[in-house]
């Protein structure tokens, strides 16, 4: 785990299939998740985030979890199985994006991902609020964050031709910083976003969408 960039400390080594298998099992429980997140152990706060209800999700709740992530699948779990299913999940998409604590930030930039996959029905403005944080925050060096960045700019430019084009723009502005954490988000984006297969799956999708 450690070799992977995951912090080995109050870890059993529970394998997340095994944790949705749990969570499955366990059912929605919202209280059950405060006290498995309390325990500070690393499987246990993956698994809290996978049975937690959503619409009883706080603000204040959110602002405690996200203070609380030392490792960086913690982080994109949370962001992918509850916080991107929140009521505030664009607000501290935008908020975290800016701050300056390494999980925090990544939860920013995670969360965005995660909504850009699993939010269907959101206007194309958002995401070009989105692109503008990463182009913002580009320059940050470290490594969980610029990582989240690409994946965020990956993610929205694979939702539809308008995000694609909008998203290649904002890898080709950030690959010109000076910056070679910039330059690797840049690169990585832009090998996907232009590839063949994205860009033939998104004309498909347009079309879809024009003939119904």
């Amino acid at each position: 785990m450690a070799r992977f960039g995951i912090n080995p400390r109050n870890t059993y080594g529970v394998s997340i299939p095994v944790l949705r298998g749990l969570a499955k099992e366990l059912g929605k429980s919202h209280s059950l998740a405060l006290e498995l997140w309390e325990s500070r152990i690393h499987e246990a706060r993956i698994l809290a985030s996978m049975i937690d209800v959503p619409d009883k999700v706080t603000k204040n709740q959110m602002q405690k979890w996200v203070k609380d992530f030392d490792s960086w699948d913690v982080c994109d779990q949370c962001c992918s199985n509850l916080f991107d299913k929140t009521k505030v999940a664009y607000q501290k998409a935008y908020e975290w994006s800016s701050r300056r604590e390494e999980f925090v930030k990544r939860a920013g930039f995670s969360l965005m991902a995660a909504l850009a996959v699993h939010d269907q029905e959101a206007p194309n403005a958002t995401f070009l609020k989105f692109l503008k944080a990463v182009r913002r925050e580009a320059a940050d060096e470290r490594n969980f964050v610029r990582k989240a960045m690409n994946w965020s700019l990956r993610q929205i430019g694979k939702r539809n031709l308008e995000l694609n084009r909008a998203a290649i723009i904002t890898a080709k502005r950030i690959q010109k910083m000076d910056s070679k954490g910039a330059r690797w988000i840049a690169s990585d984006a832009l090998r996907e976003l232009t590839s063949a297969a994205v860009v033939k799956r998104l004309r498909e999708r347009s079309m879809r969408i024009i003939s119904t």
